[in-house]
C-alpha cells in the first residue's frame, strides 16, 4: 500500500499545492498593474526600438565611416552581443525584483539612452573622420569602438525587457511556454516594423537625429502609461524631464551633419546621406563618409579631370575603322549627377544616353544643382544590373562607375554581369569600368580584368595618375570584338572633337592589354570574395604596406 510523505505534519501534494498558489499570489503581487495588455504593448515598443536604432545606427555612422560590410559587420555583432547580455541581465533582475516599476526604469533609461546618441557622438564622429581622412589606423579604430560603446548601455538594456515581461507575465507554471513564446512573437513584430520604419519613413523625411529621438520618444510615451497607471509620480516626472531634454537633443537646429568647405546642400535619403559642395569652378557630390567624389559639374564646360574624362576614349579601342559617329546611343551604370553623360553629350553630340542611378534623390540632387536636365539623358531609378536585364535599346558605350572600394555592389562585378552587359551591345562596342586602387595595389583591378576576360575576348586598362594620397583609378575596357593596340591607335586620328584630343593626350599612353596574374580571382554571382579582396588593398594602405 502506498503511503504518503509528510514535512512538519503537511503531506508533500498538499505542500507543493500551498507553495505553488503562495508563489503565484507572490507574483502577482509583486508584478502589481502589468497587466497583459501593457505587457503586449512594452514588449512591441521596444522591439522596434531596438531595430530601429540598429538601422539608424549605420545611418549614423555612414557621412563617417561609409556603409561597407564591415561596418554593418560591427553594428550587427554589437547590437547581438548587448541583446545577448540583456536577455541575461532582464532575467536575473528580474527575478530578484520582479515588479512592474523596476522594469518601467531600465526602460526608461535605454529611452533616454537612444535619444542621446547622436548629439554625444558626435565630437568622436569627428575624430572618426578626420582618421578615415587621414588613413590612420589606430584614431579610426579607437573612435569607432568608442561610437558603438555608445550603442552598448541602451541596447543592452532594451534586452533585458523580454525575459522581464516573461516573468511578470507568468500566472500558472502550465503556461509558461505559451506566454513566452507569445511575449518574444509580439516583440519580434516590433522589430519587423521597426526594421522598415526608419529606412522608409522617418531618416528621409525628418533625418537621423530626429529618427533617433522619435523612436526614444515612443518608447518613453509607452513606459510612461505604465508609470501612471501605476501612480508612480516621482518617476513619471523624471519621465517628462528626459523626453523634453531628447525633444530638444532631436529636434533643435544644429548645423549640418557633417560640416565641409563650400557645403550648400544636404539631405538623408534611404540609400545615402548627400552632400553638394561649391568651390567656385566646380561643384561636387559627395555621398557617405564623403571621401570620394562622385560627380563634378564645371558651368564653362570642358574635362572634369577625373576617371569620368577617360570613359569619352573608350569607343576607340573598336577594331580600326571605326569613328566617334558610330557611337549613338550610351548607357551608364552607376549615373550619379550625370558628370560622364555631360561628357559625352559634349563630345560626341547629343546622342540618346540612358543612366540608372539606385537612389532617387541622387538623380534629384543632380538635376537641382549639377544641371542634369538635357532632353538626350534618360535617367531610371534602378539598380544598374536590372536597368540592363531590361534595357530599352542596344549600346554602344556600356560605361559601369557604380563602385569605389570599399563601396562595390558584388552583383556588378561578376561573369554573369558582364556577360549581360556584352549582351547589351551592339555589333562593335566596348563595356568600361572604373576600378580604384592604390599606386602600388592592384589586386582590384586584376580581380575586375580577370573576370572580364572571361568574357571578352580583349581587355585594356588606362590608369589616371595617383594624386599624392597615393590613390587612384583604373579604367578597365572590355571590347566585343578581338582587338590590339594598334586598333586604339588607328583609330585615334578620326577622334577630332578637342575633348577627345585631350583625354587621349592624356590616357592614350597609358593603355595597355590586361594581364592579371594567374592568382587573380574571378568574381561569379556564386562566389565573390570582393569583400576580402577590398579589405586587404584598404588594410595594406592604411599600414603602408
Amino acid at each position: 500500500m502506498p503511503t504518503l510523505k509528510f514535512t512538519f505534519g503537511i503531506p508533500d501534494s498538499a505542500r507543493f499545492g500551498l507553495a505553488r498558489r503562495a508563489a503565484t499570489k507572490y507574483n502577482r503581487a509583486m508584478s502589481q498593474t502589468a497587466s497583459r495588455g501593457y505587457l503586449y504593448l512594452l514588449v512591441f515598443t521596444a522591439g522596434l526600438t531596438t531595430l530601429g536604432v540598429e538601422l539608424s545606427a549605420s545611418r549614423l555612422l555612414d557621412p563617417w565611416f561609409g556603409n561597407s560590410q564591415i561596418v554593418w559587420a560591427a553594428i550587427i555583432g554589437l547590437i547581438l552581443f548587448c541583446l545577448a547580455a540583456g536577455y541575461w541581465a532582464g532575467g536575473r533582475i528580474a527575478d530578484r525584483s520582479p515588479r512592474l516599476l523596476t522594469l518601467l526604469r531600465l526602460v526608461a533609461v535605454a529611452a533616454f539612452g537612444v535619444g542621446i546618441v547622436p548629439g554625444i557622438s558626435r565630437p568622436v564622429l569627428q575624430l572618426a573622420g578626420r582618421g578615415l581622412a587621414d588613413f590612420d589606423a589606430g584614431l579610426l579604430a579607437g573612435s569607432m569602438a568608442a561610437i558603438l560603446i555608445l550603442f552598448a548601455v541602451p541596447v543592452t538594456l532594451l534586452g533585458c525587457v523580454s525575459p522581464f515581461a516573461v516573468r511578470l507575465a507568468l500566472r500558472d507554471i502550465r503556461s509558461s511556454g505559451a506566454d513566452a513564446g507569445r511575449l518574444y512573437a509580439i516583440s519580434t513584430g516590433g522589430s519587423i516594423l521597426g526594421s522598415f520604419l526608419p529606412v522608409l519613413l522617418l531618416i528621409p523625411n525628418v533625418g537621423t537625429r530626429a529618427t533617433f529621438a522619435l523612436l526614444a520618444l515612443l518608447l518613453l510615451a509607452v513606459t510612461l502609461l505604465g508609470l501612471l497607471s501605476g501612480r508612480e509620480w516621482r518617476d513619471a516626472l523624471a519621465v517628462v524631464l528626459a523626453a523634453a531634454a531628447v525633444a530638444w537633443l532631436g529636434f533643435r537646429p544644429a548645423g549640418p551633419v557633417k560640416a565641409a568647405d563650400g557645403l550648400v546642400f544636404e539631405t538623408e535619403s534611404a540609400f545615402n546621406y548627400i552632400q553638394v559642395l561649391d568651390l567656385g569652378v566646380e561643384r561636387q557630390l559627395r555621398l557617405n563618409e564623403g571621401e570620394g567624389i562622385h560627380s563634378v559639374y564645371r558651368p564653362a564646360g570642358g574635362l572634369a579631370d577625373g576617371i569620368w574624362d577617360y570613359f569619352l576614349l573608350a569607343p576607340a579601342f573598336n577594331p580600326a575603322g571605326y569613328t566617334p559617329e558610330q557611337v549613338r546611343r550610351v548607357a551608364i551604370v552607376g549615373l550619379a549627377a550625370g558628370t560622364m553623360a555631360t561628357l559625352f553629350t559634349e563630345a560626341y553630340g547629343p546622342i540618346p544616353i540612358d543612366g540608372a542611378e539606385l537612389d532617387p534623390a541622387i538623380i534629384e540632387t543632380g538635376r537641382a544643382w549639377f544641371a542634369m536636365d538635357r532632353p538626350n539623358l534618360h535617367a531610371y531609378a534602378m539598380d544598374g544590373r536590372r536597368f540592363l536585364a531590361d534595357a530599352p535599346a542596344r549600346y554602344d558605350v556600356v560605361a559601369v562607375d557604380a563602385y569605389r572600394p570599399p563601396y562595390i555592389p558584388f552583383h556588378l562585378t561578376t561573369v554573369e554581369f558582364f556577360q549581360l552587359a556584352r549582351d547589351r551591345l551592339n555589333a562593335q562596342g566596348v563595356v568600361a569600368v572604373n576600378v580604384g586602387r592604390t599606386s602600388a595595389d592592384y589586386s582590384l583591378v586584376n580581380a575586375i580584368a580577370a573576370t572580364m576576360l572571361r568574357v571578352f575576348p580583349s581587355v585594356y586598362t588606362m590608369d589616371e595618375p595617383s594624386g599624392d594620397s597615393g590613390l587612384g583609378n583604373t579604367l578597365v575596357v572590355g571590347v566585343k570584338q578581338p582587338t590590339t593596340l594598334d586598333d586604339l591607335r588607328a583609330n585615334l586620328p578620326a577622334f577630332s572633337h578637342p575633348l577627345l584630343v585631350e583625354v587621349a593626350a592624356r590616357a592614350a599612353a597609358q593603355a595597355q592589354p590586361a594581364a592579371p596574374p594567374p592568382a587573380a580571382p574571378v568574381f561569379t554571382d556564386d562566389r565573390a570574395p570582393v569583400e576580402q579582396v577590398i579589405h586587404g588593398l584598404v588594410l595594406r594602405y592604411m599600414f603602408g604596406k
